[in-house]
């Protein structure tokens, strides 16, 4: 999830585990907690691309990253704060909370994350967006009004808890969302007399009304949007898989590893005398009809080195239109 709901979750959880005892300082705290397993953006200075996309949400987003950091977090934290009632345990109990609840969330999204590594099993619900104000603003104004009381005040603990569980209520709605959408998506599927290998649904950008499916063929892939409001067929685009484009390229070592992370959900497409990879699983980057451009696309060069794989830039005119034409489409067909 974005930077914001997630320093909102782990201010909460701070909350939640020491506010009686140390008031707001849990809060921020727990909200540093929560930013914590996102640092591992920073390994694409350090790394390739490949490289850094499969350490993406992979050991900072662990169980094992939470029972080995916690108390190293909680020991600095107690010996910054020495006139402090917590303890040693009570800072490390607050961090572990904090940096395991941000995986859990993450665990929502379409990009998943490796709860369990070093096994290499992602965790993906795929039912929330990355940012999705339904869950993110309620609990900010449950988390704001529990900071404005006092520490030992009943009120402070009530609002917390009901920031915390109007959010994961939320949570477990999408999950039912998820659900009815994915046999709405599968019917048009079979009314129109579509034969496919597999189906992956997921939500559109910033709600969960709207529902995008990707559709394993035999030689094609097909999109399709369905809205709880649409009162018409739903209509699939089709995108060639082009897999053959790779030729002896399917056998290189970053290749391979990222048909691995895009879990076989790609295609090939060439521009411009550019060899392009677009991983499916995050969508079109609109809604635009005719939309041929991906939310992620990597760009396969040969050079003198070896093979070097380049995520292709964005630009602003990339999402020219989204939030009109995704706030139309949500509201039926």
């Amino acid at each position: 999830m974005d930077s914001l709901t997630q320093i909102v979750l782990g201010a909460a959880v701070g909350e939640a585990v020491l506010g009686r005892k140390v008031g707001n300082k849990a809060m921020l705290y727990g909200a540093i907690a929560g930013t914590i397993p996102d640092l591992d953006v920073l390994a694409r200075y350090f790394v390739d691309t490949v490289t850094a996309t499969e350490w993406h949400r992979g050991f900072s987003h662990s169980v094992f990253f939470s029972i080995l950091f916690a108390p190293i977090f909680g020991w600095l934290i107690w010996k910054i704060n020495p006139k402090s009632t917590a303890t040693f345990k009570d800072w490390s109990w607050l961090m572990f909370w904090g940096l395991f609840t941000h995986p859990i969330l993450d665990a929502f999204t379409t990009w998943g994350t490796q709860l369990f590594w070093p096994l290499k099993m992602r965790l993906a619900f795929q039912s929330i967006f990355v940012i999705d104000p339904l869950y993110t603003l309620p609990f900010l104004v449950f988390l704001i009004l529990a900071m404005g009381q006092k520490r030992t005040s009943p009120k402070r603990r009530k609002y917390n808890q009901w920031g915390i569980l109007v959010s994961s209520s939320y949570l477990l709605i999408t999950l039912l969302l998820k659900g009815v959408a994915y046999k709405q998506l599968k019917n048009g599927l079979i009314t129109q007399g579509i034969t496919y290998k597999e189906m992956d649904i997921r939500p559109t950008p910033f709600n969960t009304l709207l529902w995008t499916a990707n559709v394993d063929t035999k030689d094609a892939y097909l999109i399709g949007n369905y809205s709880f409001f649409d009162s018409k067929p739903i209509a699939f685009s089709s995108y060639p898989k082009n897999h053959e484009l790779l030729g002896s390229l399917a056998t290189k070592d970053k290749v391979v590893r990222l048909i691995a992370i895009t879990e076989g959900w790609f295609t090939l497409s060439q521009e411009n005398e550019k060899l392009l990879f677009n991983d499916l699983r995050f969508g079109l980057l609109s809604l635009k009809p005719n939309e041929t451009k991906f939310a992620f696309t990597y760009e396969l060069k040969n050079t003198e080195h070896g093979l070097e794989v380049v995520e292709a830039p964005k630009t602003p005119s990339d999402a020219e239109g989204l939030f009109e034409s995704l706030w139309n489409r949500i509201w039926g067909n």
